[in-house]
């Protein structure tokens, strides 16, 4: 007979995503880490606009909704007012990398103690599924219904790449929930993130490629097999900045 995984503590109620939609996933994983780590009653998340904002609905945890793309300055007050708290950013790309790139990018240049949390889905997944920094060459948007041109808009950003390349983070991460084995990997790595938080050592941040079945116009399993045959080839997954020993 097989085991029933225990639901956290924190999650008290189903959350508004879409059929096939991968946050539901990155949100029970965020809340498993949490209570194994025993900081599940002193985490306050800063929650990103977009579909990042149903995280607010269905948890238990104090959790502020931000301005679109602000998050990374609110938890930067958070921190530096609350330090005993755990402060976990939830963001989607399009709020972390296109509207709030510039406060992104400066908590991880300062090297702020807070762990940040980005799903990659390509797209403005709430609003419509508007191109954002992350939307594939030649991927069909709203707002990129011929395909997206990259001599025009520029390639995708690596977001990742650059913060463990250029700034001297904790640790950074990518991973995916496009399969079991990569669902286990991506709760490691946000435990590695978390647990960096908790000792002290400074900015934190995991992407989680992310399917989008209803703007990318796709079943959720075709959805997810687009992330292994097309996202995880220009998006490597696994770890960019391992954790220092201490």
């Amino acid at each position: 007979m097989a085991m029933k995984r225990k639901v956290p503590e924190m999650i008290d109620k189903p959350m508004n995503f879409c059929p096939g939609c991968g946050h539901g996933i990155v949100i029970r994983l965020i809340c498993e880490v949490l209570e194994e780590v025993g900081q599940d009653k002193n985490v306050i998340f800063p929650i990103g606009v977009g579909c990042s904002s149903n995280l607010g609905g269905g948890l238990t945890a104090d959790r502020f909704h931000c301005p679109h793309g602000r998050a990374s300055a609110v938890a930067t007050g958070m921190k530096r007012v609350s330090p005993e708290n755990i402060i976990v950013s939830y963001q989607g790309d399009g709020d972390a990398y296109s509207i709030g790139i510039a406060e992104t990018i400066n908590a991880a240049y300062r090297n702020e103690k807070i762990t940040v949390i980005t799903v990659n889905n390509t797209n403005f997944g709430m609003t419509g599924g508007q191109m954002s920094w992350t939307t594939m060459p030649n991927q069909k948007t709203t707002t990129s219904q011929l395909g997206r041109d990259c001599e025009v808009t520029g390639v995708p950003i690596k977001f990742p790449e650059m913060v463990a390349s250029q700034f001297n983070p904790a640790y950074v991460a990518r991973g995916s929930v496009h399969t079991p084995g990569e669902i286990n990997k991506l709760k490691k790595y946000i435990k590695n993130a978390i647990e960096a938080q908790v000792n002290g050592e400074g900015y934190s941040l995991v992407e989680v490629l992310s399917p989008c079945p209803v703007n990318w116009g796709m079943s959720p399993i075709k959805a997810m097999e687009r992330i292994a045959t097309d996202l995880v080839p220009y998006y490597p997954l696994g770890e960019l900045k391992q954790r220092e020993a201490k």
